[in-house]
């Protein structure tokens, strides 16, 4: 299969010098192993020959969870551990080794499942570790184009167009139905629904049976597709619960399950002094929309376009590639979105170094100015006297965009822009 290079490669290089140990987790089929057992075997070429063992060898796997100590003799550093959550005994001995080198990049460990792995993770490695999230296959790496941080300002937005190649609305739903999962990408006669098929069967019968002690299998698939067909909208845990059949504890529970496998990210909502009536209710994102429509099935992507949910859709995927391309930089995403209780929404926002920078999303080719008639309700942050005695908590309105399906970047007005789907 063809190797699609990472955006994220970069990142993992310089974490993997800053740090003893390195952790990439992410979801299961993202990439984790192909990507580091790559970097590698660049590495040989300045002298680095680094083991690679997997923990989803059950002989292997017994020596990490039985004799830790015997395990890191047979694969000494530097070594890849893939799959460290199924021995997660070894993490104290990889401290005590780390702690007597103190060289860095000693350890590359992979991890599919953060629910379990990250509080052994920082209680074991703490200040020792640096840890890289990766998702599946952004836009940019997917057609071979420059990765960066998205930002909304307009200078920024006129580069990439030099690097960004139009894509219609039947090619960009193509992309949004096909989803994520490189090797949908890398090998062409891969079927989409035997893939996701097994994806499915894979995480419900190895990660969340054996690792979550879900008792059935069956109902949490069940609010798996629930949550789908929720996605671009807020959370009401009661509403999940009775469609589930289960009780509002559980869908939390449940939810936060999905969360910490990367299949969907909360969204919290920003909220600010200045600002009285915001609710409360994070959003909920699938992060791969080719896994959605499994759920849902959705079986083509022209019935997926003319369907009713193809706003959420479109919603979610503008969303996963914005939140991709900062992950893949190795920075936190700044996103929020807004709502308040007069039904005034604002589908995303990005704040970072005080400026608050409003979003839209719109699967249309001509949104009209309506599409940015409730950025004014971000107005009472900017003003002091909003603040009394805490005035240092104002912050300034960024260029704001309307993310569409418009066939070139165009100004809205003075402070926003129209910005095509593509150019993200």
């Amino acid at each position: 299969m063809a190797y699609i290079k990472r955006a994220a490669e970069d990142t993992i290089a310089r974490v993997s010098k800053m740090f003893p140990v390195l952790l990439v987790t992410g979801p299961r089929q993202v990439g984790k192993t192909t990507l580091l057992q790559r970097m590698a075997e660049a590495e040989q070429s300045e002298g680095i020959e680094r083991k690679y063992v997997t923990l989803d060898d059950p002989d292997v796997r017994h020596l990490a969870k039985h004799d830790p100590a015997l395990f890191l003799q047979r694969y000494s550093p530097p070594v890849l551990i893939d799959e460290i959550q199924y021995a997660t005994e070894l993490l104290p001995y990889i401290k005590m080794r780390v702690d007597e080198s103190k060289r860095k990049g000693d350890f590359w460990i992979t991890g599919s499942q953060v629910f379990h792995l990250m509080k052994n993770v920082s209680e074991s490695l703490a200040g020792r570790v640096g840890i890289v999230n990766l998702l599946g296959l952004s836009d940019a790496e997917i057609y071979r184009e420059p990765s960066e941080p998205f930002q909304t300002e307009a200078g920024h937005l006129m580069k990439r167009l030099s690097v960004r190649s139009k894509k219609d609305l039947n090619e960009i739903y193509r992309r949004i139905f096909k989803g994520s999962m490189p090797e949908l990408y890398a090998d062409e006669t891969v079927d989409w629904e035997a893939y996701y098929r097994s994806y499915i069967n894979t995480y419900l019968q190895r990660d969340i049976r054996d690792l979550t002690q879900v008792a059935d299998e069956m109902q949490f698939y069940n609010f798996m597709t629930i949550v789908a067909a929720q996605t671009s909208r807020p959370v009401v845990y009661e509403e999940l619960a009775n469609a589930a059949g289960i009780s509002a504890p559980t869908a939390k529970k449940w939810l936060s399950i999905l969360v910490s496998s990367h299949t969907i990210a909360l969204v919290q909502p920003y909220h600010n002094n200045a600002l009285k009536r915001v609710v409360k209710m994070p959003l909920v994102h699938f992060l791969d929309t080719g896994l959605a429509a499994y759920l849902l099935k959705w079986w083509n992507p022209e019935a997926l376009e003319r369907g009713a949910m193809s706003g959420a859709f479109f919603e979610s995927y503008v969303f996963s590639e914005i939140y991709k391309s900062y992950l893949n930089a190795g920075k936190e995403p700044p996103v929020f979105y807004y709502r308040d209780k007069d039904q005034k929404e604002i589908d995303l926002l990005l704040y970072q170094n005080g400026v608050l920078s409003p979003i839209e999303i719109k699967k249309s080719a001509s949104p009209g100015k309506a599409a940015v008639k409730n950025f004014h309700v971000l107005d009472p942050v900017t003003k002091e006297s909003a603040f009394g005695s805490l005035a240092s908590l104002k912050v300034e309105i960024g260029t704001g965009s309307v993310v569409c399906m418009a066939n070139d970047l165009l100004p809205v007005d003075e402070k926003n822009w129209y910005v095509p789907v593509w150019l993200i």
